[in-house]
């Protein structure tokens, strides 16, 4: 399984504008083949930051996904949505275990 964790730190001026388009993502991400699961979020100590949490299957998932129209649509829009440099980290998960609490 790969999982990918991105943050994005917002112009909040364009706050609403990467908001929805990170909810039509986020709904269009998630009907794709490969993909385990795929959500955003708004950080709780920065109301401009939003953070993605995508889990997929394999490469080919990875890969699919970033050539797909909705995702294309979002990578076109980030410069102008951007308030500074991205984070983005992958990791390679081999096992997984549930936690309870």
């Amino acid at each position: 399984m790969i999982v990918l964790h991105a943050t994005f730190p917002i112009d909040p001026e364009r706050r609403e504008d990467a908001l929805d388009l990170a909810e039509h993502l986020v709904e269009e991400s998630n009907r794709e083949d490969g993909v385990v699961d795929y959500r955003a979020a708004v950080d709780v100590q920065d109301e401009n930051r939003i953070r993605f949490f995508e889990q997929y299957e394999d490469a080919a998932a990875v890969e699919a996904h970033e050539e797909s129209d909705h995702f294309q649509r979002f990578e076109e829009a980030l410069p102008e949505l951007l308030a500074g440099e991205p984070d983005v980290r992958q990791f390679e998960v081999s096992d997984v275990t549930d936690v309870e609490l």
